[in-house]
C-alpha cells in the first residue's frame, strides 16, 4: 500500500486523513520536517510515497491527480507532492535538508517539490483549472478555500475531464456524451481499462466474423458492433483517464488493438463477399495499405517537427486563423475521416450496402483525407524556416526501417552523400519499384534488378542525417513500395489465397512499424537493431518477394505459401519481441492524447 505522510499540525475537522485513505494510502502523522525525514527512512524505497501538508485545503480530485499518477516520477500540487522509486532518492536528499533548516519558508510539501526539481527530476504539475489545491495561511483565508471547494462539482470535472481534449465530431458528439459514464459504472466495479480494451476487441472480432458470413443478417449485426466496439475503444481510455489507470500493458494493447480491430474487420467483409462470389481482396489489402501509408505519414510528420526550433510557417498561421473559427475546425476534423467518422461509415454501408461498397467509399475517403492532410503538411515544411533536432533525424531514420541492405550501402557513403536529395532519391526508388511490380509481367526477372535499383535507392536516401524540410516523407514512401508491391505480386500471380497471403504479410509488417511508432513516442526508442537485421528491413523484404515471385513463376500456386511462411515468420518475430517488451518494466505508459487516427 502506498505512503502519504500527513506534515504539520492538525487540523480540527479537517476531511484530509480520510480523503487521503479513500484513495488508498497509508496515512502516518508528522509534525515536523524532522518527524517527516524519519518517517520516509521508514518507507520502503520501492514504494510510491507522498507528502501532504495537514493544512491543504482542495478537491479530491486535485488529490488524486497529484499523487496516483502512475506515469511520472514525481508529481505535485500545492501541498501536495507525491514520488515514485524513480525520484526517491532526491526526495530522500531534499528531505534531509529540510529537516535541519529552521523558520518559516512555505508549505513544506512544495518545498521538497521544488528542491526535487532543482536536483535534476521533473515534477509534473497536472492542470487543475478550476480545482482548487491551497494551503491557507489564516482562517479567512481557509475559509474562502473551502468555499471555493463547495462551489465546484469535482466529480463533474472529473468526468469531463476523462474525455480526450481533442476529438473526432462524431466521438465528440455522439459516443462521448454517454461513454464517460459508461467509464465512471466500469470503474465503481473495479474493471480495468485493459479489460474494457480487450471486450473491445473481442466484440470486433465477433463484428469480423458476421460479416464473413456474407448474409444479410450478418453484415447488420456487423455494423451493429462495429459501433459497439468503438464505444468500448472510446471508454478504455476514458477509464483510463477518470480513474488514473495507465499501464505498460494498457499501452501496448491501445497501440495496437484499433488497428487489429479495423484490419480484422476488412478481411472479415472480404470473406462474407468471397461468399458471395465477389473477390474484394485487392481492395481489402488496398485499404489497409492506405490506412498504415496514411498514419505514417502522421507519425513522421509528427517526429520530425515536435522539437523543432523556429517552427513557423504562414502555411501553419492561417491553420491557426482558422481554428479560431469554430464550425472550421470540426470540417477539417471530419473530412479527413477520423477513426470515429470511419467506423460509422464503416458500420452504417456495412449494413445497408455490400463489402465492395464499403470499400471504394474508404478508398475515396481516405484517400482524399490523405491528401488534404500531407499537402498541407508539405506545404508547411516548405515555407517554415525550422531546424531539425538530431532525435528527430533519429527518430526518421528509426521510422525508415532500413536493414542491412541499406545500412551497409549508408556506411560506405557516409560523409560523402548530402541530405538534401534523401526524399527525392526516397520518391524516385518508391515509384520505380511500384512501377516495375505494377507494369512488369509476374515472374519477370527484370524485376529483381528494379528491385536492386530500389535497395540502393533506400541506402542512399538514409546515409546522411534526416534532416531536410520533406525528408519526413521518406518513411511512408518506403511503406508504399514496400505495401504496394507485396499487392501487385499477389493480384498478378492470380492464384487461390495469393491475395489473403499479402494481407496476411502487409499486417504482421504494419504490425512492426505501428509497434516501432508507439515505442518511440514513449521515448525508448526503436525496436533493437537484431529485430530488424532478422525480418531484412523494408528493403531486403521487398528483394525477397520479388526473387520469390521470379524463382516460382512456373510454379504459381507456391506463392502464396511462400507469401504465408514469410508472412508467419516476421508475425513471430515480431510479436514475440513486442510482447516481451511491452510487459517489461522499462515499456512506457504511452495513451495517445492526439489527433484522432
Amino acid at each position: 500500500m502506498p505512503t502519504v505522510i500527513l506534515t504539520g499540525l492538525p487540523v480540527p475537522g479537517s476531511p484530509l486523513a480520510d480523503e487521503l485513505r479513500s484513495l488508498g494510502f497509508d496515512v502516518r502523522p508528522a509534525t515536523g520536517p524532522r518527524d517527516a525525514a524519519a518517517a520516509l527512512a521508514g518507507v520502503p524505497a520501492d514504494q510510491r510515497v507522498a507528502v501532504v501538508d495537514s493544512a491543504f485545503v482542495g478537491h479530491v480530485h486535485a488529490l488524486r491527480l497529484a499523487l496516483t499518477d502512475p506515469r511520472f516520477d514525481a508529481c505535485a500540487v500545492t501541498g501536495a507532492l507525491a514520488v515514485q522509486a524513480g525520484a526517491r532518492e532526491a526526495l530522500d536528499k531534499a528531505a534531509a535538508v529540510a529537516a535541519s533548516e529552521t523558520g518559516d519558508r512555505g508549505p513544506y510539501a512544495d518545498r521538497l517539490a521544488a528542491a526535487v526539481e532543482s536536483a535534476g527530476t521533473t515534477v509534473q504539475r497536472p492542470e487543475l483549472g478550476t480545482l482548487v489545491a491551497t494551503v491557507p495561511a489564516g482562517q479567512a483565508e481557509r475559509a474562502a478555500a473551502t468555499a471555493a471547494v463547495a462551489a465546484v462539482d469535482d466529480e463533474a470535472v472529473r468526468l469531463r475531464t476523462a474525455v480526450k481534449s481533442r476529438d473526432g465530431f462524431f466521438t465528440t458528439f455522439c459516443i462521448s456524451p454517454y461513454s464517460r459514464y459508461i467509464a465512471r459504472w466500469c470503474a465503481r466495479r473495479g474493471l480495468t481499462p485493459n479489460q474494457v480494451t480487450t471486450a473491445s476487441l473481442i466484440t470486433a472480432l465477433i463484428a469480423a466474423g458476421c460479416a464473413a458470413t456474407g448474409e444479410r443478417w450478418g453484415y447488420v449485426a456487423a455494423g451493429v458492433l462495429l459501433l459497439v466496439s468503438f464505444v468500448l475503444d472510446c471508454t478504455d481510455g476514458q477509464l483510463a483517464r477518470y480513474s488514473l489507470q495507465y499501464s505498460t500493458m494498457g499501452a501496448w494493447l491501445d497501440a495496437t488493438f484499433d488497428r487489429a480491430k479495423e484490419y480484422s474487420f476488412y478481411a472479415g467483409l472480404a470473406l462474407g463477399a468471397a461468399r458471395n462470389g465477389d473477390d474484394v481482396w485487392a481492395l481489402a489489402v488496398g485499404s489497409m495499405i492506405l490506412m498504415t501509408c496514411r498514419h505514417v505519414v502522421d507519425f513522421s510528420f509528427n517526429e520530425a517537427n515536435h522539437d523543432a526550433t523556429a517552427n513557423t510557417s504562414p502555411t501553419a498561421a492561417l491553420s491557426d486563423r482558422l481554428d479560431s473559427v469554430g464550425w472550421t475546425v470540426w470540417i477539417r476534423r471530419m473530412i479527413i475521416l477520423p477513426i470515429g467518422e470511419r467506423w460509422a461509415m464503416i458500420a452504417v454501408l456495412t449494413a445497408f450496402t455490400t463489402p465492395r461498397i464499403v470499400f471504394y467509399a474508404l478508398l475515396v475517403g481516405c484517400a482524399f483525407g490523405a491528401l488534404y492532410t500531407t499537402a498541407g503538411r508539405v506545404l508547411r515544411s516548405l515555407t517554415r524556416k525550422a531546424t531539425r533536432t538530431d532525435r528527430a533525424a533519429r527518430a526518421l531514420a528509426d521510422l525508415a526501417d532500413s536493414g542491412p541492405l541499406a545500412e551497409v550501402q549508408a556506411r560506405l557513403l557516409r560523409g560523402r552523400a548530402g541530405s538534401f536529395g534523401s526524399v527525392y532519391v526516397a520518391a524516385l526508388g518508391a515509384l520505380v519499384m511500384i512501377a516495375g511490380a505494377v507494369f512488369l509481367p509476374f515472374g519477370d526477372p527484370r524485376l529483381i534488378a528494379v528491385a536492386v535499383i530500389y535497395v540502393m535507392a533506400a541506402g542512399l536516401a538514409v546515409a546522411a542525417p534526416l534532416k531536410g524540410a520533406l525528408d519526413w516523407l521518406i518513411p511512408p514512401l518506403f511503406r508504399a513500395a514496400e505495401y504496394v508491391t507485396v499487392l501487385a505480386l499477389a493480384a498478378k500471380a492470380d492464384v487461390p489465397g495469393a491475395l489473403p497471403a499479402a494481407f496476411g504479410l502487409i499486417a504482421a509488417v504494419a504490425y512492426h512499424h505501428y509497434d516501432t511508432v508507439y515505442r518511440i513516442r514513449g521515448g525508448t526508442g526503436a525496436p533493437p537493431h537484431w529485430l530488424v537485421r532478422t525480418i531484412g528491413g523494408h528493403e531486403g523484404r521487398v528483394l525477397l518477394i520479388t526473387v520469390l515471385a521470379a524463382v516460382l513463376v512456373s510454379r504459381e500456386t507456391d506463392f502464396p505459401v511462400a507469401l504465408t511462411a514469410t508472412a508467419v515468420f516476421v508475425a513471430l518475430v515480431v510479436l514475440v519481441e513486442s510482447i516481451r517488451f511491452w510487459v517489461s518494466s522499462g515499456a512506457p505508459a504511452v495513451h495517445d492524447e492526439g489527433e484522432p487516427a
